[in-house]
């Protein structure tokens, strides 16, 4: 038969540069699972509502299973002259099983084809995207349990600002990464209708069954409106957004680990098989895993604009342009699945300096808020006089270069006689970090119940 199924208005040849430009097979054979379970859900509510015979149902259900076979081993190359996957697959199954391979195309369109297809496809990869986002989690979870009591200079602006413990700062992450997975899981519960059975934009006037084919394709329900439905890429979107926030997570902790694992911190070593070295330079141990995750964020920050810029300004229903919106997903999802699995791997193997993270935290006069803290509290001083004092108590420690945890009492004393002999055990980091005991804090005991929530929280989606 014709590999140009759908040209019964057209009479003239089309010209090659159309061909290359219509063609989407290339990209679009991605599809081949979710069109042969689409069509296979379809052909089955036909044959229920007796619009197809059970005897045609039963052609097309064996073709398309053989098919789907072909495909697997790569006796079916999909790089022929077919137009798109869709084509390709039931001109496949029209040259195998003859008219009821024809029959299968009744009362659905390309239009909610493909959007049955990419929707499977996403939602699909919605749940790949959270489960390896889980492993995330819980590989930080693990890396936080081990280092709840590490000391790590606390920073704003890349500045030294106050102590805290390595596993909270792992648990920043967690928390992220805890929203991103809410965001996937939303989507995915948003996004978890069936277009299929809307037709061209307006529906069908063959007395098919929609309830039957979401069900058969584990939606929870029929989208209401086809002209939305078909022209629909609300799902698309979501999923771009979603793995361009989760980079940005990603990418905000590669580039502490790419600090981290520099000469001047050394907080970090990562293992040998996650890092390269230098074509000319033999000493160097690039991180380039980390600096690859910073990059791809970019791409796929690119890969969201792309489709909401072709999306603006399109009037219902269904436009070609709406063909661009497949290859930034793909590549996206892509990106996202392969980003995530080297993460957790990196991270897991990661070793940890606690003797260069707790001597950074001597630099800096990370306890110089607890003193400000201990003249409120314990002498009644306002704020902000507090607040000048212990400017004056860090110029003193700057003068004589040393952290101001290291001041003598009688120097703080120099500074005001109201400051009391209590205030230097206050000052040790380690204390102050403890001493930050409000809900969410950096305090040991604070961390390790972060960890448990979020250990209960993971438990409670797998």
């Amino acid at each position: 038969m014709s590999k140009k199924i759908a040209s019964a208005r057209i009479s003239e040849k089309s010209s090659k540069l159309l061909q290359e430009l219509n063609n989407s097979l290339p990209f679009d054979k991605v599809l081949y699972r979710e069109d042969i379970e689409g069509s296979r859900a379809h052909a089955y509510m036909l044959s229920e509502q007796e619009i197809i015979s059970k005897k045609d149902y039963q052609q097309i259900e064996d073709g398309l299973v053989e098919i789907y076979r072909e495909i697997e081993l790569g006796e079916f190359l999909l790089d022929g002259d077919d137009e798109d996957i869709h084509m390709a697959i039931e001109g496949r199954l029209t040259d195998k099983i003859g008219d009821a391979g024809k029959r299968l195309h009744t009362a659905r369109s390309r239009n909610d084809q493909v959007a049955l297809d990419f929707r499977l496809y996403v939602q699909k990869n919605t749940q790949k995207i959270g489960d390896l986002l889980l492993k995330n989690i819980s590989t930080l979870i693990r890396v936080a349990s081990k280092n709840t009591q590490t000391l790590l200079p606390g920073m704003t602006h890349l500045q030294h600002a106050q102590p805290i413990n390595f596993g909270y700062h792992m648990m920043a992450y967690a928390s992220m990464f805890k929203r991103d997975y809410e965001r996937f899981l939303s989507s995915y519960e948003r996004n978890n209708y069936s277009p299929i059975g809307c037709a061209a934009l307006a529906g069908t006037p063959h007395p098919i069954n929609r309830k039957t084919t979401a069900q058969k394709l584990g939606f929870k329900a029929p989208t209401l409106n086809c002209l939305d439905t078909v022209s629909d890429r609300d799902f698309a979107l979501e999923i771009l957004f979603n793995i361009s926030t989760m980079m940005m997570h990603i990418s905000r902790l590669s580039e502490e680990l790419i600090l981290w694992s520099a000469s001047e911190f050394k907080f970090i070593q990562l293992s040998d098989k996650h890092a390269t070295g230098s074509s000319i330079m033999p000493q160097k141990k690039n991180p380039d895993i980390p600096e690859l995750l910073r990059g791809k964020t970019g791409r796929v920050n690119g890969n969201l604009v792309a489709l909401l810029t072709v999306m603006k300004g399109l009037p219902l229903a269904y436009n070609k342009d709406m063909q661009e919106d497949k290859e930034g997903v793909f590549d996206s999802v892509k990106t996202a699945l392969l980003s995530l699995q080297v993460l957790n791997e990196m991270m897991d193997e990661m070793s940890i300096n606690v003797e260069n993270m707790e001597k950074a935290c001597m630099v800096g006069h990370l306890s110089a808020t607890d003193l400000a803290d201990y003249l409120v509290k314990e002498v009644g001083i306002p704020f902000r006089d507090a607040y000048h004092i212990t400017g004056n108590v860090v110029n003193l420690a700057e003068d004589k270069g040393v952290d101001i945890s290291e001041l003598r009492f009688e120097e703080l004393q120099s500074i005001d006689e109201r400051i009391g002999r209590d205030v230097v055990a206050l000052l040790d980091n380690r204390a102050s970090m403890n001493a930050r005991q409000s809900e969410g804090g950096t305090s040991t005991i604070r961390t390790l119940e972060q960890i448990e929530q979020l250990t209960c929280w993971v438990d409670s989606k797998r």
